[in-house]
């Protein structure tokens, strides 16, 4: 088996590392390059420290390099890509460290226990918007959680908005900006991955990127109701209030519009230069002038946010000593210690009682 790891080693720095010595793989996972160059030939056994150490350096899984084969546990995602119009690619520039912490959120999933699996969702726009109920934009997380069953994390430290399973349980992640019009339509996005199964398949390509904005798109602004509108002799203040009501960007309407062939288009062109909370402070009247929604909207979009079905599971698992705490306050955003809640004890059982139980056999 060693040397099939060794194999598969070797051929994964060949193709991420082609210019590395061994001597510097060798000083890079912390061997020396004797060792590094006897466990490549399979005259010695990786360290499962060493292992992960050239996973890391190489680009690869560690569960590939024992087995060869795809971890199916392997979490797998789509993320909201930025466009570059010049060169016409989608690309996902802070990729790299947000997987670092979509890893964190999955193993706060990966710890919980009992967590009921996503119901299968509506696939289509119309059908789905039906299941989120009317005005769902004003409460679009909690609709999401309640009503679909699917789970939202709201984090600062993401550059962008992404959705995966874990365990049969749907999730989006989205990064905390106050922009709440933005971060609709990152919800809106990464639920039309979800909805159209672009998870099924593997990695969702720019194809895929394309099919969830138009999902996003006919979710928040229904082409049926955009007709009925009238935008070519709206008022400011009429204009002002549908663009509250739908949750959207002044520019996603105006592409919206535009692309749809909607007469009115022309009207909204010169507000799709502008921010949209600004444009809102001029024309939008608000119900109750005591109390300042737009303010409210963004911070509500700026908190960070697990769902009380993830943060319920880890409590209770705290306190049953089954997981440990630093999951749990990662998420509250707060230091262990602070809310009160015991680490587990450690269990009394030795190696040779944990190995027999997982039916290990230990070499004397």
């Amino acid at each position: 088996m060693d040397a099939t790891i060794g194999a598969r080693v070797r051929e994964a720095l060949d193709r991420r590392q082609p210019a590395a010595t061994q001597h510097s793989v060798a000083t890079a996972v912390g061997m020396t390059p004797d060792a590094l160059s006897r466990a490549l030939n399979g005259k010695r056994a990786f360290s499962s420290g060493e292992l992960a150490k050239l996973a890391e350096l190489a680009e690869v899984d560690v569960y590939w390099l024992i087995t060869g084969e795809d971890d199916p546990q392997k979490l797998v995602y789509a993320a909201r890509h930025d466009f570059d119009h010049e060169s016409g690619r989608h690309s996902v520039p802070g990729e790299v460290d947000d997987a670092l912490v979509l890893r964190d959120v999955e193993l706060a999933y990966r710890q919980a226990e009992g967590l009921p699996a996503t119901p299968p969702l509506a696939a289509t726009p119309g059908e789905l918007r039906a299941m989120l109920g009317d005005d769902f934009v004003r409460h679009f997380v909690e609709r999401i959680e309640e009503r679909l069953g699917v789970d939202v994390v709201r984090v600062a430290e993401l550059s962008t908005a992404y959705c995966f399973t874990v365990d049969k349980r749907h999730v989006i992640a989205i990064r905390a900006t106050g922009n709440w019009f933005h971060e609709n339509w990152s919800l809106a996005h990464e639920l039309g991955h979800l909805a159209m199964g672009h998870l099924d398949s593997g990695r969702p390509g720019s194809t895929d990127e394309l099919a969830a904005n138009s999902f996003a798109a006919e979710l928040l602004m229904p082409k049926e109701q955009l007709s009925e509108a009238h935008f070519d002799t709206m008022s400011d203040s009429d204009r002002a209030q549908w663009v509250w009501d739908n949750g959207v960007s002044s520019n996603a309407a105006y592409n919206r519009l535009r692309n749809c062939r909607i007469a009115g288009a022309s009207t909204m062109q010169s507000w799709s230069r502008l921010p949209t909370q600004r444009l809102l402070r001029y024309h939008w009247v608000e119900a109750d002038p005591s109390v300042d929604a737009i303010s409210e909207r963004m911070r509500l979009s700026a908190l960070r946010h697990f769902s009380n079905d993830l943060l319920r599971a880890h409590v209770d698992g705290v306190t049953r000593g089954k997981v440990g705490t630093v999951a749990l306050a990662w998420m509250l955003g707060v230091a262990p210690e602070d809310f009160g809640l015991r680490e587990p004890e450690p269990p009394s059982h030795d190696v040779e009682d944990l190995a027999e139980a997982l039916g290990i056999d230990l070499i004397k």
